[in-house]
């Protein structure tokens, strides 16, 4: 019998080299999966379903995977407020692991000997895939046609070509990979220290001249509502998207460290996430005490930047996830964020939970809850030591 391989297919050029690779030149019985994780139109996937079957492939699955990947991490992200380097909210990192998880349980439902991608010897995404599968399927064999054989895109096409696969593959300017969480832009710009990328290579253009006020509802830290219309977080999600990217809100080029240990740029669009975060941020800012907020900080950075690198599956996210969940209690309110072309800021937040309560004064005015010969004796006692500190050592100065 055959070995059987599944690829993780999108149907562009090098996906399209290893499905013929693989099943005409190391004789695989050849299974692909596309996995959507929010970038996909009903068209969009059955186009690549129809690429797939014409390859000669002996199944092809779509994965869905919106709700689950939301549920079991962007939920986190925004319980976080995650952006790496205080710019980027992980549009493709997260979304990458959670399309190598899906291609793994599949493979464990047909019972392959291998799992194959199409990824390169040079960014992220290798990483990624190749520790998922590591961890999941162990002793499945892990195939990489183009980083193994370094092929060049010009070398993948006259292959195809002569294996009777000719398509228009004029390279487009711009890659663009788009999510639920935020759409990655990657050009000649993105390669050098010193450009930006232009207007026209964003997918979503400005449209958008006026200006307008969103309302955005929370419950326990879930954006469960849009101007007074509740609905599931992901439509919620997606339909801000809609509102907000085109004014150009979210853009930006984010500079960090690949997991290989070079740097590497690449744009973004993120409209929703962007204004989510600001939002959320915001609301947690009005409701939880200074050490939530201090603690949330450090802890949110530090899962951010595991996601990034595909630790996903590591036990100790689960245990981090815990505490982000349970900081949400308290943040639940209405937030509302004024838009504009390429700029957007918070107008303000009602919450019941809102520690600001003028119960209990109102800052810089006037306070309830204390004397004046209270804030006397406290602030006599909060700086002794360091009082203590300046008489002991006076000579130093």
């Amino acid at each position: 019998m055959k070995k059987k391989v599944v690829l993780a297919f999108s149907g562009g050029l090098d996906t399209t080299y290893c499905a013929k690779y693989l099943s005409e030149d190391l004789g695989y019985e050849l299974h692909t999966a596309i996995v959507n994780t929010g970038g996909f139109s009903t068209e969009d996937l059955k186009d690549i379903e129809k690429k797939a079957y014409e390859l000669g492939v002996t199944s092809h699955a779509t994965l869905d995977l919106i709700d689950k990947y939301y549920e079991e991490c962007v939920r986190f992200m925004v319980y976080g407020n995650i952006l790496r380097n205080n710019t980027y909210p992980l549009s493709v990192s997260a979304e990458r692991v959670f399309q190598a998880i899906a291609i793994a349980d599949h493979a464990k439902k047909l019972g392959v000997n291998a799992v194959a991608h199409g990824s390169t010897g040079a960014g992220n995404d290798q990483v990624r895939f190749d520790m998922v599968f590591t961890i999941l399927n162990p002793e499945v064999e892990i195939i990489t046609p183009i980083r193994d054989m370094k092929l060049s895109r010009e070398e993948e096409i006259e292959y195809l070509k002569k294996k009777g696969v000719v398509r228009d593959w004029t390279k487009a300017a711009y890659s663009i990979n788009v999510g639920i969480w935020g759409t990655s832009v990657g050009g000649k710009e993105t390669l050098t220290s010193d450009k930006y990328l232009p207007e026209s290579a964003f997918p979503t253009q400005v449209t958008k001249t006026g200006e307008e006020e969103v309302e955005l509802e929370f419950v326990k830290g879930q954006l469960v509502g849009l101007n007074g219309k509740r609905m599931k977080p992901t439509d919620a999600i997606i339909e801000l998207q809609k509102i907000a990217a085109p004014y150009g809100i979210g853009r930006d080029i984010h500079v960090g460290d690949t997991i290989i240990g070079i740097k590497g740029r690449v744009g973004f669009e993120a409209a929703a996430p962007m204004v989510i975060i600001k939002a959320h941020h915001t609301l947690e800012k009005h409701t939880l005490t200074k050490w939530q907020m201090y603690w949330k900080d450090q802890l949110a950075t530090w899962y951010g930047a595991f996601i990034h690198e595909g630790q996903f599956l590591e036990p100790v996210m689960r245990n981090l996830e815990k505490f982000l969940e349970d900081t949400q209690a308290t943040v639940s309110g209405k937030v509302n964020v004024y838009l504009a072309p390429y700029r957007f800021h918070i107008v303000g937040i009602t919450s019941p939970h809102d520690l600001m309560s003028s119960k209990f004064g109102k800052y810089g005015e006037e306070n309830n809850a204390w004397t004046g010969d209270d804030v006397k004796g406290f602030s006599k006692i909060f700086g002794n030591q360091t009082m203590i500190f300046h008489r002991v050592n006076e000579d130093l100065n």
